[in-house]
């Protein structure tokens, strides 16, 4: 469609259509017309992150309190130092003793949250301000995207969602082991075990869902009727991509209550319930 001029003038009203300049946005002084509370959602993702980012910190940092036998936090695990406690997992090296044993693999489950596709949302609103909300006008003079140093880094999303994947894979390793007992026989079965085995599902649901995940399992293909496999693998995929968002939150909490139960049975501040 091309722009039109009133009856009887002959002349064209720049825009699109005619290859003319855009009009300019409306010359509007205040910072949003918005009259509902936009600022929450934002101010409560900045509380949430920052709480979940102090206590993580904390709990890597402390390099204790993270095994009670035969559970793991999930902040620690795989522990492949020979300073870890308990031996479920292969341990490969010594370590200095001055560096927890979290920090050789909390990387890189930081670096898919730091590079998800929800998250940069989050705490590019929250953290910011770009934009704060829809509609609200953004404090910063100018925009450039994720060209640069630091944000060119979030195009490595995808190789951090294939580091978290073997992640997943040793979660479920490290909550199946957990039905063993203090003697290593099979057969225990406690809260601890049910509250490892949860936070694995949500964590892989969170990878699963993820955007890239979506196109390394349907991209690439010019039809789908000759790949029925992985049609149906990418529907199955495309289903939990809509709840990604719901995954991401649910799956933050998952993994810090998991490493905080883990904590009270190794504190002696609670006893394990045991179902058998």
């Amino acid at each position: 469609m091309t722009a039109t001029a009133p009856r009887g003038t002959g002349a064209v009203t720049p825009g699109r259509g005619d290859g003319g300049p855009a009009p300019r946005r409306a010359a509007i002084a205040e910072r949003t017309l918005r009259t509902d509370r936009w600022w929450v959602q934002p101010l409560v993702t900045v509380v949430v992150l920052v709480l979940f980012i102090a206590y993580s910190t904390f709990r890597a940092f402390q390099n204790a309190y993270y095994y009670a036998e035969p559970y793991v936090s999930p902040f620690y695990s795989p522990c492949i130092t020979t300073r870890c406690e308990g031996d479920s997992f292969p341990e490969f090296f010594e370590g200095p003793s001055w560096i927890s044993p979290a920090l050789y693999i909390l990387v890189l489950p930081l670096g898919i949250r730091l590079t998800c596709y929800y998250y940069r949302k989050a705490y590019y609103r929250s953290f910011w301000l770009s934009p704060p909300a829809c509609a609200v006008a953004e404090p910063h003079g100018r925009y450039t995207g994720e060209t640069r140093l630091p944000l060119i880094g979030q195009n490595i999303h995808r190789y951090f969602l294939y580091a978290a994947l073997v992640f997943n894979v040793i979660l479920f390793y490290e909550a199946f082991a957990s039905f063993r007992d203090e003697t290593g026989e099979w057969g225990h079965m406690g809260l601890g075990t049910l509250i490892l085995l949860v936070n694995a599902v949500l964590l892989f649901m969170y990878s699963i869902s993820c955007h890239s995940c979506r196109h390394i399992v349907g991209g690439r293909l010019n039809s789908f009727s000759k790949h029925p496999l992985r049609y149906r693998a990418w529907t199955w995929v495309s289903k939990q991509n809509a709840r990604h968002m719901q995954y991401a939150w649910i799956s933050l909490f998952g993994v810090a209550f998991a490493d905080f139960y883990v904590f009270l049975l190794a504190t002696g501040t609670i006893s394990d319930l045991r179902f058998f």
